[in-house]
């Protein structure tokens, strides 16, 4: 598999730079609901008419990019059809449990753990709180 945004752990580097900016979150929301949608071979993000939207549940860290870049993320969710409701700041683990007892669609965190302070990044938990993988990352165009 090649490759072009995701590592190892998600999307990081330097907010602001060329990858880790608010434009390329939203894009990257707005992917992840278009993957979510194919994924289930139905419209996830509310497409019955009267179906309530997919829920993804954001959390972040403390870095001072953190709440740029979930507003970000969430509108792109948003202009997708998801329903993007915020955790706040909680460690990464509290978000796949959250997605895990909630029944959520997904999982979101704005965080670069141990990279540092200028830096943060996106990751993905599934359905299940069950982080993705590198075969699902790859069918997340942006």
């Amino acid at each position: 598999m090649s490759r072009t945004y995701f590592g190892t752990d998600g999307v990081r580097g330097v907010y602001g730079g060329p990858v880790i900016n608010e434009a390329f979150a939203a894009r990257l929301g707005f992917a992840a609901i278009r993957w979510l949608n194919h994924r289930s071979g139905a419209k996830a993000a509310g497409g019955s008419e009267g179906a309530a939207p997919v829920r993804i549940l954001i959390g972040r860290d403390t870095r001072s990019s953190g709440v740029a870049l979930e507003q970000a993320v969430a509108r792109g969710l948003r202009a997708g059809g998801a329903e993007a409701l915020s955790l706040g700041v909680v460690p990464t683990p509290a978000v796949a449990r959250a997605v895990r007892t909630t029944g959520a669609g997904l999982g979101v965190v704005i965080t670069a753990s141990h990279n540092p302070a200028s830096d943060n990044g996106i990751k993905f938990f599934g359905p299940g709180g069950i982080k993705l993988t590198d075969e699902e990352l790859s069918l997340i165009h942006i």
